[in-house]
């Protein structure tokens, strides 16, 4: 029987216009293709989650609107459950991003429905969270939001993941209530104060985690792979060397793959190894969701 892996997190829709340069403020220009894809971290974990094999629910909160809408539907043809999608007032997160011709850019983000997302809320879905094996967490949803459904999950038996981007100060309860966390360099120094730059750095940072309460970590070392710490032991685990185009939703690929391979029983060390290879492929194609890809893919 499959594990069931809860993802609580952002749903948004990407609106990108590519144009030869940026415009100056005041200024318009012309002659820009325009692309619109679905996004936001929590849905783009959901998707990775499933699209490699996983049994997934996601639980967001959009808008009574057309991105809303679309954005549901799109979950489903993905084999995703979302019969425990939340609804606001508010408008569906969205991002308007413009990108030029050497690839610089600028965004925008309205967080929306994303922002709605109240502990009320995550207490309405309480028994959908402790039914899981897995909940994957995110931050582009109010932080005490976070917390709570943590902190449900981890009382229940449920073995919490919290990729913590985008990177933000953190409450220090909720890493009582974590059993995976997944920082980046920059997000393992905000939340540790300890800059990852060496192995002795990297060794007082993991220490730090567990310290906290983090039974297991896994820091993020961009080209240079991933240093994987369950216990006392410390794995690196080196990255794929392949020609990045895009590494929008690399990181997002990476967790919901972790998790995925955790729930088929296998090590921390064999997890991140499998979600090396997802992420590779993520980055060498251009998009979020677009860029995922499936299990077929890897094997």
């Amino acid at each position: 029987m499959s594990k069931k892996i809860l993802v609580i997190g952002s749903s948004n829709t990407d609106m990108t216009i590519k144009s030869p340069r940026l415009p100056a403020p005041g200024e318009t220009i012309l002659g820009g293709t325009f692309v619109m894809g679905p996004g936001g971290k929590g849905a783009n974990q959901a998707v990775a989650a499933s699209r490699l094999g996983g049994d997934v629910t996601f639980i967001c909160k959009v808008g009574r609107d057309m991105f809303g809408e679309n954005a549901v539907k799109g979950y489903q043809k993905e084999g995703i459950d979302t019969s425990h999608t939340l609804y606001s007032d508010q408008a569906s997160g969205t991002a308007l991003i413009l990108v030029d011709d050497s690839g610089e850019n600028c965004i925008a983000v309205a967080p929306g429905a994303n922002g709605d997302l109240s502990p009320a809320d995550i207490d309405s879905v309480a028994d959908v969270i402790k039914k899981a094996d897995y909940l994957i967490l995110q931050l582009e949803i109010p932080v005490e939001s976070v917390l709570r459904a943590a902190k449900i999950a981890h009382e229940a038996g449920v073995y919490v993941i919290l990729n913590p981007a985008p990177a933000c100060k953190l409450p220090e309860e909720i890493f009582k209530y974590i059993s995976l966390i997944t920082p980046n360099q920059t997000e393992s120094a905000l939340m540790t104060g300890i800059e990852v730059k060496d192995e002795a750095s990297r060794t007082k940072a993991i220490e730090s985690f567990h310290k906290m309460g983090v039974k297991d970590v896994i820091v993020t070392l961009g080209s240079k792979g991933s240093l994987v710490c369950q216990g006392n032991e410390q794995i690196m685990v080196e990255a794929l060397k392949v020609k990045a185009v895009d590494a929008t939703a690399a990181g997002d690929t990476f967790c919901g793959a972790v998790c995925v391979a955790l729930s088929e029983g296998k090590t921390l060390e064999e997890a991140a190894r499998f979600a090396t290879k997802a992420s590779a492929l993520t980055v060498q194609k251009m998009g979020a969701q677009s860029s995922i890809p499936y299990i077929t893919d890897i094997k």
